[in-house]
């Protein structure tokens, strides 16, 4: 699943011109250069290299994905977009659960994608894994067990129920991109939870 995530991905980038590269993405502070860097360097970290890394940057993980992106970001669109293809079959994973390389390819793709106007009719069983691995991830590690303790999700594209408060309900990407902080998404769900995740800092 996660080396069709990239590859799908390589070959939207192939399609779009250098000033797209620029364009802002979701993923606040980044544009779309800097989000397909950082998916190169987390397809290339290791369990040691990553502990390692993290230490390099005193414990500080945005400090750390900051030395990723500059190390794996190409001189031009077109040498990232080479290096994302050489990494697209990578097995090499940091310390965490595999299934947050699904949360990783497909939200870090709705970023590229969302502002580009790109679409891809991602896999469901994908979707819904990457959305209950966010839903038991405390926020500490990016995770919205938090949140899920105050709305409840309910996917309308799949049997997936998460999560306990006022109904938050929309296709299973939107509720794994509103899991993951995307406000873009919240206009693509319905319920009065909406509101919690509106109000959610």
């Amino acid at each position: 699943m996660v080396h069709a995530e990239r590859a799908a991905l390589a070959g939207d980038l192939a399609r779009i011109d250098g000033e797209q590269w620029d364009a802002p993405s979701l993923c606040a502070g980044w544009n779309v250069h800097d989000v397909v860097a950082h998916l190169v360097n987390t397809a290339r970290t290791t369990r040691p290299g990553f502990v390692v890394g993290l230490a390099r940057a005193r414990f500080d993980f945005d400090r750390q994905n900051a030395a990723g992106v500059a190390r794996e970001r190409g001189a031009t669109p077109g040498e990232t977009l080479e290096r994302l293809r050489r990494v697209a079959s990578r097995r090499s994973t940091p310390p965490a659960p595999l299934d947050s390389r699904l949360v990783e390819e497909v939200v870090h793709g709705e970023d590229i994608r969302r502002p580009l106007g790109l679409t891809r009719p991602y896999p469901l069983p994908a979707v819904v894994r990457a959305l209950r691995l966010q839903a038991r991830t405390p926020a500490s590690f990016g995770g919205a067990r938090g949140l899920l303790a105050r709305v409840r999700f309910s996917a309308t594209d799949a049997d997936v129920g998460l999560g306990a408060g006022p109904e938050v309900a929309g296709p299973a990407l939107s509720l794994l991109l509103a899991a993951c902080g995307r406000e873009a998404a919240l206009d693509d769900l319905a319920g009065p939870g909406v509101a919690v995740l509106r109000a959610a800092p």
